[in-house]
């Protein structure tokens, strides 16, 4: 059966616009400005270097091989199937958790705003509803999540946009002076962090299939996606550092976005800023655990997680044994680790994710007619980028370092011992008995 080719760049451009303008900069602002002070800016920009040079991985390896396999698909391209690329996938599955548990955490996090008063049970009451009631949307109606992505995405960026432009007159350039910038590591390690607001544009490649014109498309969307959003999340953090008073936003540092809204819009901006927030992070769990439940259906496919995972509804295509291993996981991550500790754990399991795109890219870069001199510079910015994230949040919080060290001995291991024992047994047998 032929695949319709129904997305125009203008709408590709919006998939990767969507997935990155998603829960994470509601998340991770804050972050970013207790780490880098008034060189906020210059983080997003460092981080948004990496991405745009991982895009070119992503452009090339998209062309070459257009499927809804994506990532899955140009890792194992370029390693083959064995314990690697099968660590890898797992891995890439693991990180989707954590950002759903990121996108909940903020949820929370905006959600106590409207309460008189907060309490552990209520933040943790918030964090499992947002994660539980878009899987009860996801085994209901998936096409719901299809159809409502774009208007939200409409809505986020146009609350962002207001912000910026209401809150320009409101900047006071002194307060981003490198007298108040964070040492060059600091800031670096703060760029990193929030590196997972910018993972989202790696989704464009899942729907390569179905781009119009996608030898020209797929590179375009990809390159003005991350060049569009580097601009926008740069010029909220100049808003946010230059309009408010640093012990403001680490007062509020989990809604900082939302007392960046106050100078130029009053209460009326902090409470519709707050509604984004929850509207975006929800809606991005909402698509996270849709591409999620579909990423574990496919590894489950090529025997790298169990079979359960690729159970579907009757006459449906929906996992719903995949959407509801992927609801627990991601209750148990929310509800366990600190915001802080869940950005960490996010971006450094992207940075290790795209580390190996990028190799991917430079093994295949004759088959892909890529630059191996540009893909070289990308799979070295990435690996300096996360080795000064894991050295940094060494120093500074080792529980997350512990916690993510976890996740790749965890995903090493059941590749080894499940992935490897089913795809080299139970498969094998399954074949002969088709004979």
């Amino acid at each position: 059966m032929s695949i319709q080719k129904n997305i125009n760049l203008i709408g590709a451009i919006s998939i990767g616009i969507g997935g990155m303008v998603g829960g994470g900069i509601f998340a991770v602002l804050g972050e970013a400005v207790s780490l880098a002070h008034g060189a906020t800016a210059l983080a997003f920009f460092i981080a948004g270097l990496v991405a745009l040079l991982s895009a070119y991985s992503y452009a090339k390896l998209s062309v070459a091989y257009k499927s809804q396999g994506g990532t899955v698909t140009f890792i194992d391209k370029a390693f083959g199937d064995n314990v690697l690329s099968g660590s890898a996938n797992l891995m890439l599955w693991l990180s989707y958790l954590v950002t759903i548990s990121l996108y909940a955490t903020a949820f929370a996090s905006y959600g106590e705003t409207f309460f008189a008063h907060t309490s552990p049970f209520l933040q943790h009451t918030l964090i499992s509803v947002a994660i539980i009631l878009p899987s009860i949307i996801n085994l209901v109606s998936a096409s719901f999540v299809s159809k409502s992505e774009t208007i939200i995405v409409a809505i986020k960026v146009f609350i962002i946009l207001l912000i910026i432009v209401a809150g320009a007159s409101f900047v006071e350039p002194q307060r981003m002076s490198p007298t108040h910038w964070s040492s060059s590591i600091s800031i670096i390690a703060a760029g990193m962090i929030i590196f997972v607001a910018y993972e989202g544009f790696e989704l464009i490649a899942n729907a390569s299939e179905e781009i119009k014109d996608a030898d020209k498309n797929l590179p375009r969307a990809l390159y003005a996606s991350v060049i569009i959003v580097i601009v926008l999340y740069i010029s909220i953090a100049m808003i946010t550092v230059g309009s408010v008073p640093e012990d403001q936003l680490m007062q509020a540092k989990d809604y900082a976005l939302a007392i960046a809204a106050e100078p130029s819009l009053g209460h009326l901006g902090f409470v519709l800023v707050s509604l984004a927030a929850l509207l975006s992070t929800f809606s991005a769990i909402n698509a996270t655990i849709y591409g999620n439940a579909r990423l574990g259906y496919m590894i489950a496919k090529d025997g790298e997680l169990p079979k359960v995972l690729m159970k579907t509804q009757k006459n449906s295509s929906i996992p719903y044994e995949g959407v509801i291993v992927t609801t627990i996981f991601s209750l148990i991550l929310a509800n366990s680790i600190n915001l802080t500790e869940i950005a960490i754990i996010g971006s450094a399991g992207f940075l290790l994710i795209f580390l190996l795109v990028n190799i991917s890219a430079y093994k295949l870069h004759q088959e892909i007619g890529a630059n191996p001199l540009i893909l070289a510079f990308a799979l070295l910015l990435s690996f300096m980028a996360l080795t000064i994230l894991l050295i940094h949040t060494y120093d500074s919080n080792p529980h997350a370092i512990v916690i993510f060290l976890s996740f790749i001995v965890a995903s090493f291991v059941f590749e080894l011992i499940y992935g490897q024992y089913v795809r080299g047994h139970l498969f094998h047998r399954d074949y002969q008995n088709h004979q």
